[in-house]
């Protein structure tokens, strides 16, 4: 009998405690431009490890079709936070929306330019690329200005090339297989689906790794991030570090597991039924992601280059490139915890 009373104590001392917890936590809604793109794994990863939780926090993660629908998201107040690529900061800097990232996790943006299966003997240097049909995940996006970069870059005019949007998954990888574009700006794991079927697959630039970025934009350049409106984060600094301590505690995860420890956690449905492909494109992005959280004003800058490229809007404005990030929460983080570098 006391053994059943202390049993039923132990049980309700356990229910009082976790119900407390919950009360305690905040409750944040993270919209993300596309769960299943593996640039955006730490933030489906730190709900997996539990580490909202721990930072006190009720999570709630949106997974939307892009970067552009999760900014809809934040600006319609249907979510708080993005997660998304830093760009739209910049972007959005020049119509004079004030939003700021506070926790970088990925130093690169992953983003690669690759020819069609069938076009790579006669599409072998982006000077070849003129005239031809170029996909990216929809006009206006990341990826189409990260085409007009390149195709600036190397001497030719952004307009010589017919711009398609064609998704960023299976969509995409079906339009360069069927023959439908001539090459494309994607993201993994669809570069490394393509590859696994085509071993002599062309690529013309690739941002996944650091040497390749460096030679590209001059320094790091910034993909995923976690931002919001500059009024939210002021309205809201104790969740707003909670979250950067989420993140930098699953970005210390990430660089002490290898590839089969991060994949065996991530959800069932993300992986898919082929888990070599996935493994294979898991190892092609660990080196994207940051060791410190911490945003390179070059990379910055990088940024702000890329997209005056593109965009006669951005060019024009006069953006104040230390308003569109900050690093304070990372770096209370680092006194705090001792997760960031």
């Amino acid at each position: 009998m006391k053994n059943t009373i202390a049993r039923l104590a132990g049980a309700l001392l356990a229910l009082t405690l976790t119900t407390s917890l919950a009360a305690a936590q905040s409750k944040v809604t993270v919209a993300i431009g596309g769960g299943a793109c593996l640039c955006y794994l730490p933030t489906v990863l730190a709900k997996q490890l539990g580490e909202y939780e721990k930072a006190g926090l009720n999570v709630e993660l949106v997974d939307l079709k892009g970067g552009s629908d999760a900014l809809k998201a934040v600006l319609g107040g249907s979510a708080d936070v993005v997660s998304g690529y830093f760009d739209h900061c910049v972007n959005l800097a020049a119509k004079k929306q004030e939003l700021q990232s506070f926790v970088v996790y990925d130093r690169y943006p992953g983003l690669v330019l690759v020819v069609a299966p069938s076009r790579t003997n006669d599409i072998k240097s982006v000077k070849d690329l003129a005239g031809k049909k170029v996909g990216v995940s929809a006009p206006g996006s990341s990826t189409d200005f990260f085409l007009k970069y390149m195709l600036k870059k190397n001497g030719l005019d952004p307009t010589s090339v017919a711009v398609i949007g064609v998704g960023l998954g299976a969509t995409a990888v079906a339009a360069m297989e069927q023959g439908q574009i001539d090459a494309a700006v994607m993201l993994d794991p669809s570069v490394t689906v393509l590859q696994g079927s085509h071993k002599d697959l062309r690529i013309l630039s690739d941002t996944r790794t650091q040497k390749d970025t460096l030679e590209t934009f001059g320094g790091e350049y910034p993909g995923g991030a976690l931002y919001t409106t500059t009024a939210w984060i002021n309205s809201h600094e104790k969740e707003t570090q909670a979250l950067t301590n989420a993140i930098l505690a699953t970005l210390a995860w990430i660089h002490s597991h290898t590839p089969e420890e991060i994949m065996a956690k991530m959800p069932e449905q993300m992986v898919g039924k082929n888990k070599e492909l996935y493994l294979a494109a898991l190892k092609n992005t660990i080196p994207m992601f940051s060791e410190n959280g911490k945003m390179d004003p070059k990379g910055a800058e990088a940024v702000l280059t890329v997209f005056s490229v593109g965009s006669p809007e951005v060019a024009n404005a006069k953006i104040d490139l230390s308003k569109t990030f900050t690093n304070k929460f990372v770096d209370q983080a680092k006194k705090t915890t001792g997760n960031a570098k």
